[in-house]
C-alpha cells in the first residue's frame, strides 16, 4: 500500500519551527506527491512553499493531519543528498534550513519543466593528465580518480600551467569513473574562462554552468538537465554547491580565499565549507586549488585530511617571475610612492607591463594639506572623494558637491591625498612614459583580456588585472603597505592572494618590483604560497582565530546584545565585546575552541528559536565571518 503521509519542509524564516511537518497525501494527489516535488501547504493559516522530504506510512503526529492544498510541480528537484547536505549547513551556520533550500534550488520554471527529458551525454574521451605530470605525485592523484577512489588535495598551481585546465583532467578521470563532478570558481569573469576551457577540453554537452547571475530559466534549465541526470559535471560559482549531481566523486573549488565565496545571505555559509561538508557526508574527493593558500586549506594538510600537491622549489622559482622588492626610500628616510625603481624596470621591459594598484578611482582620500585632517563633508561629515581631475569634490556617502572647499580645522585650502586610486596613477605614468599606451581596468570598467603589445601599461585594481597573450613583461606590485593596512584579520592572507593572482599572469622569465617592506614580502621573493600560509596558521593559532578556533558575531541593537553579553554562556564560550557595528547596532564575539564548533551552533540555534517563539527582536547570527 502507498504511503498516504507526506514529510514537508516549510519555507518559514521562523527559527523555533525550523523542521519537517507531516502532512495527508489525497488520493487524487498521490502520483504526484513525491520525495523532492514543489507542494503548497497550509501552514499558519497561510499557503506556503515547501518540499517534499520523504513519504511515511505514518505520523507520529497525534493530531489532525492537514492535507497537502496542492503540487506545484511533480519534478523532483529536491534530492536526499541535498536535502541532508543543507540540514548540515544550516546546522554549521545556526541556521534555518529554509534559507539554505533559497540558497540550493533555484526558482521554477514551468516552460524549462516542459522540456523533454535528454539521453545522458556520453563520457569525454581520455585527456590524459599532462598538465599534473609536474607536480609530484599529481598525476597519482588523476590515476586515482579515474580508478573510483576519493583522494584529497590542496594544489597550487604554477603560473601558465593552466588551472582549469588541469581540473578538467581531474574532471574527466571522475567522470570516466562513473561518477559526477562539482567545480566552484570565484565570479561570471572566471566562469567564463573556465567554460570555455572545460568545453574544449570535455567536449559538448559533459558539463553545464551554473549561476546566480543567469537568466532565471536558463539557470533553471541547466540546474534539472543536472537533477535529471543528463549531465555530469557543474561549473559555476557559489550557487552551483548544492547542484543535485548523481553520484558525486569530486568537489573542487578555484581561489578558495575569493570573498565572493562567503554567501551575503543567511546563514552566511562559505562554498569551501559547503563543499567540504559534501564531501563528508558522500565520500568525494575533494580539490581546493588556487595560486595562492588560505589558513584554511593548510590546516587540511596539517591535520592529514588533505594532501598537498605543488612543484619543488627550482620548479616555482623557475616559473614565478622574479621579484625584487624596494621599499621606496631614495634620498634619505622619506620612501616615495613611485621609485626609481619602477620606472627603470618600466623602461628596460620589452612587453606589456601590469601595474596593480590596490584602490579604484582617482582620488580616494583626501586631507588638508597644513593639518591632515581627513577632509569631511559639511552635511553629513562622510569623506570627500574626487573622481577624475577637472571633477569637483564629493562626499562618499550622500554624493553631493563640497566645493570651494575649506578645512573645519585651520581653515586650510590645499589638499593632499593619502590614497591614490588606479586613474590618478595612470596619469602619473602617462606624464612619466609618453611613449607608452595606457590601459585601466578596475570598478565599472573591468577588462578581462586585451591584445598584447609592447608599449602597454596596463594598471588595474586587484581581481581586475586583464590577461595579455603570452603574459606581461614586467608586474609592478605599488602601494603594498596600503593593502597590508586595512583592518582585517585576514588582510595578509588576501593581499597574498592578490599578489600572487597578478604576479601569476606574467610571462615565462619575466620579472616584477614590489614596492613595500622586504621582510613583509619574502613569501613572493621565494614563490613560497605554502610557506605564507605555515605562517599565518600559526599566527591564527597563538589567538584561536578560524580555523584554528571558532567564532561567532552576534550583531543587534544595543541593549539586546548588551543583554546577551551579559547571559549564561557555556563555560567553553569566550565572550569578547560588544563592539560598535554597522547601522547604530552593537556586535558581540563568542569564540570556542574548535572541537566545541557544533556546540556553538547548537546553542545560538536554540538562542534564535527561544527568541522567534517569544517574538522578540531578532539579531544577525554569523559563523565564521569573512571578515572580522
Amino acid at each position: 500500500m502507498s504511503a498516504r503521509v507526506a514529510r514537508v519542509l516549510v519555507d518559514t524564516p521562523l527559527s523555533h519551527l525550523d523542521r519537517p511537518f507531516d502532512y495527508l497525501v489525497g488520493d487524487d494527489l498521490t502520483a504526484e506527491v513525491v520525495p523532492g516535488a514543489r507542494v503548497k501547504v497550509r501552514f499558519a493559516g497561510r499557503l506556503v512553499d515547501g518540499f517534499v522530504l520523504e513519504l511515511i506510512d505514518a505520523s507520529q503526529h497525534e493530531g489532525k493531519l492537514a492535507p497537502i492544498a496542492k503540487v506545484v510541480s511533480p519534478e523532483p528537484v529536491l534530492t536526499g543528498e541535498v536535502a541532508r547536505l543543507c540540514r548540515a549547513v544550516a546546522d554549521r551556520y545556526a541556521g534555518t534550513i529554509a534559507d539554505v533550500l533559497r540558497l540550493a534550488v533555484p526558482p521554477r520554471s514551468a516552460r524549462a519543466e516542459a522540456r523533454p527529458h535528454e539521453t545522458p551525454a556520453d563520457p569525454p574521451p581520455d585527456i590524459g593528465s599532462s598538465s599534473w605530470h609536474v607536480y609530484f605525485r599529481g598525476a597519482e592523484f588523476v590515476e586515482a580518480l579515474l580508478a573510483g577512489e576519493s583522494p584529497r588535495t590542496v594544489f597550487n598551481p604554477l603560473p601558465r600551467h593552466e588551472p582549469a585546465r588541469a581540473v578538467a583532467e581531474a574532471v574527466s578521470a571522475v567522470v570516466r569513473s562513473g561518477r559526477g563532478a562539482v567545480v566552484c570558481v570565484p565570479d561570471a569573469r572566471d566562469l567564463a574562462h573556465w567554460d570555455t576551457v572545460f568545453a574544449e577540453a570535455l567536449g559538448p554537452d559533459v558539463h553545464v554552468a551554473l549561476s546566480a547571475g543567469d537568466k532565471p530559466a536558463a539557470r533553471y534549465r541547466n540546474f534539472l538537465r543536472v537533477a535529471r541526470g543528463e549531465v555530469a559535471v557543474v561549473l559555476g560559482t557559489r550557487a552551483a554547491a548544492y547542484a543535485p549531481v548523481k553520484n558525486l566523486g569530486l568537489v573542487a573549488i578555484w581561489d578558495d580565499g575569493d570573498d565572493l565565496f562567503a554567501e551575503p545571505r543567511a546563514p552566511y555559509p562559505h562554498t569551501r565549507e559547503v563543499l567540504l561538508t559534501r564531501a563528508s557526508q558522500t565520500g568525494s574527493a575533494v580539490l581546493i586549488a588556487g595560486f595562492a593558500r588560505t589558513a584554511e586549506a593548510q590546516s587540511l594538510v596539517d591535520n592529514g585530511w588533505c594532501t598537498e600537491l605543488v612543484a619543488d622549489q627550482p620548479s616555482r622559482r623557475r616559473e614565478w617571475p622574479r621579484v625584487e622588492v624596494t621599499d621606496g626610500t631614495e634620498h634619505g628616510d622619506v620612501p616615495v610612492r613611485l621609485p626609481q625603481a619602477v620606472f627603470k624596470a618600466i623602461r628596460a621591459a620589452t612587453g606589456p607591463v601590469l601595474i596593480q594598484v590596490p584602490r579604484r578611482g582617482y582620488r580616494s582620500a583626501l586631507s588638508c594639506n597644513d593639518c591632515r585632517e581627513p577632509a569631511r563633508c559639511k552635511d553629513c561629515e562622510g569623506p570627500l572623494v574626487q573622481q577624475r581631475a577637472d571633477a569637483p569634490l564629493v562626499c562618499r556617502w550622500c554624493a553631493k558637491p563640497d566645493s570651494p572647499w575649506r578645512c573645519s580645522n585651520c581653515q586650510g585650502v590645499n589638499l593632499r591625498s593619502p590614497v591614490i586610486g588606479q586613474l590618478r596613477t595612470a596619469e602619473e605614468f602617462a606624464a612619466a612614459f609618453s611613449d607608452r599606451a595606457i590601459v585601466t581596468s578596475g570598478g565599472d570598467q573591468v577588462l578581462s583580456e586585451i591584445p598584447a603589445a609592447e608599449n602597454q601599461l596596463v594598471l588595474a585594481t586587484p581581481g581586475a588585472e586583464p590577461t595579455v597573450p603570452h603574459g606581461y613583461a614586467l608586474v609592478v606590485l605599488l602601494d603594498t603597505w596600503l593593502m597590508l593596512g586595512r583592518d582585517d584579520v585576514r588582510v595578509v592572507e588576501e593581499s597574498y592572494r592578490r599578489w600572487f593572482n597578478a604576479l601569476a599572469l606574467a610571462a615565462y622569465g619575466a620579472s616584477a618590483v614590489a614596492v613595500g617592506d622586504p621582510s613583509t614580502l619574502q613569501g613572493l621573493v621565494r614563490a613560497d604560497p605554502a610557506g605564507v600560509a605555515v605562517r599565518e596558521l600559526a599566527e591564527r593559532a597563538q589567538t584561536h582565530l578560524p580555523p584554528v578556533g571558532r567564532l561567532a558575531a552576534i550583531d543587534g541593537p544595543p541593549q539586546v546584545v548588551e543583554q546577551l553579553a551579559n547571559g549564561d554562556w557555556p563555560s567553553f564560550v569566550d565572550v569578547l565585546g560588544p563592539v560598535p557595528a554597522d547601522q547604530g547596532k552593537e556586535r558581540l564575539i563568542l569564540r570556542v575552541p574548535r572541537r566545541e564548533g557544533m556546540a556553538l551552533a547548537k546553542v545560538l540555534k536554540d538562542l534564535a528559536a527561544e527568541r522567534s517563539a517569544a517574538k522578540e527582536t531578532g539579531v544577525r547570527i554569523q559563523i565564521d565571518p569573512a571578515a572580522f
